[in-house]
């Protein structure tokens, strides 16, 4: 395959990627979106945490909210679980780094506030305890995972929400979580705003 062929091929997988993410989780999606408004307009928080590239998406997601989307409007309580150099390191130190989003879980998470827990393959373990933790705090779940959704399946609660990505390529599911990120800030400003489209 030539260096073009190549190139042209991670668009063509991108969107095929992205139609069959359409198809299959729209509905979550708007139920997700339904979720975090309801607790948005009740005072609650969005926490958001993840490895990696899942970090850096966490992060921005987050950013969205504090800051802005796409239109002016108050600023959205949000934290990203991953952005506190000293209590990753201090946690991760002192009970490893398994532990560095559920202690941070158990610390700031209130009843009503919602996890968004993201990982491309449903198996990150400091991931997986944040979700056990903020269940003990009756808080609910937003998950963007891939492959399948991993371990995250069998923690998950029906009042929860996985947005799981029908593919199986990391750098695909990345690309997808991003767009869901979007699709979300998009629906809540929507809905904050007083446009329904």
């Amino acid at each position: 395959m030539d260096m073009t062929s190549r190139m042209t091929s991670h668009f063509d997988d991108a969107v095929d990627a992205f139609r069959s993410s359409a198809r299959d989780l729209a509905p979550a999606l708007a139920a997700a979106v339904d979720l975090l408004f309801g607790a948005l307009t009740n005072n609650a928080r969005i926490l958001a945490c993840g490895n990696g590239g899942s970090a850096a998406d966490a992060q921005h997601f987050v950013a969205e909210l504090v800051g802005r989307f796409e239109r002016d409007r108050l600023p959205l309580a949000g934290i990203a679980l991953n952005t506190d150099t000293s209590i990753m390191t201090a946690v991760g130190n002192d009970y490893g780094f398994n532990a560095v989003f559920e202690r941070q879980v158990a610390a700031l998470g209130q009843p009503g506030d919602i996890l968004v827990a993201i990982t491309t393959s449903g198996n990150s373990p400091n991931v997986l305890r944040a979700i056990e933790a903020a269940h003990e705090r009756d808080m609910q779940i937003i998950a963007l995972t891939g492959k399948g959704g991993g371990q995250i399946n069998s923690l998950l609660y029906e009042t929860d929400i996985h947005l799981c990505v029908p593919h199986d390529r990391t750098m695909r599911i990345q690309e997808v979580h991003i767009l869901l990120l979007h699709a979300l800030c998009d629906g809540i400003d929507a809905l904050l705003l007083g446009d329904p489209l």
